[in-house]
């Protein structure tokens, strides 16, 4: 197999082949303008056969010192042409070497841009701005394994707690002869646990299908979600936290089911992580050029450190006793991630959260109702 040449070498046989090109047609117009021109030379006596042939002998050592001459030069072009065929690849070797030592775990090296701004420089910072990419592609999906991996040993442990109450239930129920009352306990036990693991099973279930992004969007109205919503959550609270509302029309475009289910989540977190004779207020409306929805309540003081973690899956704050899958925030900030919103919350002085959620608004307007 042939081998073909460096880039370095077609570069240098392109310069010596112009150069030689050039010359040989020099050549050519020159002997061809001598022979078909008024070339005079003396005559040294009277007969003109030794005027001719002096013409010719002339013509001939002309050609001849020509030809040598374009030899020389062609051999000195040849040897110029690789010495700036290197000088105009030097950059190019650099990006090579550069390229060569980068690996997953090094990226961070660069390739030099040298002025002035001309086509290699455009390639250098061509692929700088390529390797940027990769390797804010690398950091993203390293970020979001560490929190896949995260997540899955956490939805692990949540799901093994139950699970591990149900078997101890069993076991210890079953250990001798138990009778009707030691049943329908470990019976209760049971259904408490399934009940644990359904909840757990449901937000995952959610999270995953808001963090997916919603799959329609219909014109939707958070302020009848959230009285829809309100109302279901005032009879369930039975008056232990009074909930307050100042509902405005805020339509949005979105998934009705995602939405109420991110409604629901903020109000069940306002009444759980509450203290009796406290209160919930809730208002929406339009703020801004967006869609606001804001949930306010009373309860333990809580910390910056917890207020930044609230939003993170299996993450629980204090509440009135009660215990949730601590899915209920993360699931708020999926949902609303999945709406091209955002979502901002403040620890009060006095003790609670101010949550507050934005959404881009509907284009046309939400039904009522």
């Amino acid at each position: 197999m042939i081998r073909r040449l460096t880039a370095r070498s077609r570069l240098t046989l392109v310069y010596t082949g112009l150069v030689l090109a050039a010359g040989f047609l020099l050549l050519a117009l020159t002997y061809v303008l001598l022979v078909r021109g008024d070339l005079r030379l003396p005559s040294p006596g009277p007969d003109g056969n030794i005027g001719g042939r002096l013409r010719e002998e002339v013509l001939a050592d002309l050609v001849a010192r020509a030809a040598l001459a374009l030899l020389v030069v062609t051999a000195l072009a040849g040897v110029t042409g690789w010495l700036v065929a290197g000088r105009i690849l030097r950059p190019i070797r650099t990006m090579s070497g550069t390229a060569n030592r980068l690996s997953v775990e090094k990226l961070s090296e660069r390739i030099p841009v040298h002025r002035p701004a001309d086509e290699l420089a455009t390639l250098a910072a061509t692929i700088n701005g390529m390797l940027d990419r990769i390797q804010h592609g690398i950091t993203e999906r390293d970020r979001v394994l560490d929190s896949q991996r995260l997540f899955v040993a956490n939805a692990a442990h949540e799901l093994r707690t139950p699970l591990t109450t149900m078997r101890t239930a069993i076991d210890v129920t079953l250990d001798g002869e138990p009778d009707r009352a030691e049943l329908v306990a470990m019976a209760g036990d049971i259904a408490t646990a399934v009940e644990t693991s359904q909840r757990t099973l449901d937000g995952l279930l959610v999270l995953a299908r808001s963090q997916a992004g919603p799959p329609r969007r219909t014109p939707v109205d958070l302020a009848d979600v959230a009285a829809t919503v309100a109302d279901a959550a005032d009879r369930a609270a039975n008056g232990a936290v009074t909930l307050r509302t100042d509902l405005r029309p805020a339509p949005v475009s979105g998934e009705p089911v995602l939405l109420e289910r991110m409604v629901g989540n903020l109000l069940e977190n306002a009444l759980r992580y509450n203290h009796a004779g406290g209160d919930v207020t809730v208002t929406s409306g339009i703020a801004n050029g967006l869609a606001f929805l804001r949930v306010v309540n009373t309860g333990p003081l809580v910390t910056p450190e917890e207020e930044r973690r609230l939003f993170e899956p299996f993450v629980r704050g204090t509440g009135n006793g009660t215990r949730g899958a601590g899915l209920g925030l993360s699931i708020v900030r999926a949902v609303v991630t999945a709406h091209d919103g955002e979502i901002s919350s403040a620890a009060r002085p006095s003790g609670g959260l101010d949550i507050a959620v934005h959404l881009p608004p509907a284009l046309e307007a939400a039904p009522s109702g």
